[in-house]
């Protein structure tokens, strides 16, 4: 399973087929017990969360995602809390030209934020280290339809403005299919399909077997 490099590499398949798994294992959140993980000729098996994250890595899980009782300045704070103030200023203004909402929000409390708001600002929060690989999972989960397509709208602009690679795991499959540049279709663990997006949507069996989508 080869990621292209500042495209969105799409992640699909029915529930409990390893999706969510196979981006924690990326970020060193669960036990690998055989098998490899290279980025950028390192292995990152058996490497800690915290040491992948300084190799350029980020990770968004679907939930527990922002502080939810800190404000949205200090989420932010809190997520380059390594970084020198002068660098961390700076990265706040790079951010909030991508999500101006950073700034429109700054003194609020996260919790009083809408859930696309949350979403938004878990996603600032992430690009403050300035990461090359971007790991979503989920990210427009228990969203209205207008918001989740705001989000999906701001993971193309990350591609497209940042050069960045996207792994991307989505509950709407056929959406994502349709933004995204390369597919890989997870069955009971096992990849079972890799190549296009649009190759998926339009394969007249596996589209439509295991995805609910019509060809």
């Amino acid at each position: 399973m080869k990621f292209e490099p500042r495209k969105i590499n799409v992640v699909v398949g029915p529930n409990g087929s390893g999706k969510s798994t196979l981006l924690k294992s990326i970020f060193g959140l669960t036990t690998i017990y055989s098998g490899s993980i290279v980025y950028e000729g390192m292995e990152l098996v058996g490497k800690p969360s915290h040491e992948i994250a300084k190799y350029g890595i980020a990770y968004l899980p679907q939930v527990d995602n922002i502080f939810a009782n800190l404000t949205v300045e200090e989420n932010l704070l809190m997520a380059g809390y390594l970084m020198r103030k002068e660098e961390l200023e700076e990265r706040v203004e790079d951010i909030a030209e991508i999500f101006p909402m950073v700034k429109r929000y700054w003194k609020r409390k996260a919790k009083l934020l809408s859930g696309g708001e949350r979403q938004m600002v878990a996603m600032a929060m992430a690009l403050v280290r300035n990461p090359k690989v971007m790991l979503f999972d989920e990210p427009t989960g228990g969203l209205s339809p207008k918001i989740a397509d705001e989000v999906i709208a701001k993971i193309i602009e990350l591609r497209d403005s940042m050069n960045m690679t996207i792994i991307l795991v989505e509950q709407n499959a056929k959406k994502a299919l349709e933004i995204g540049d390369q597919a890989y279709l997870l069955v009971g663990g096992r990849l079972i399909f890799e190549g296009g997006c649009q190759e998926l949507l339009e394969h007249p069996q596996l589209a439509s077997l295991y995805l609910g989508v019509s060809s």
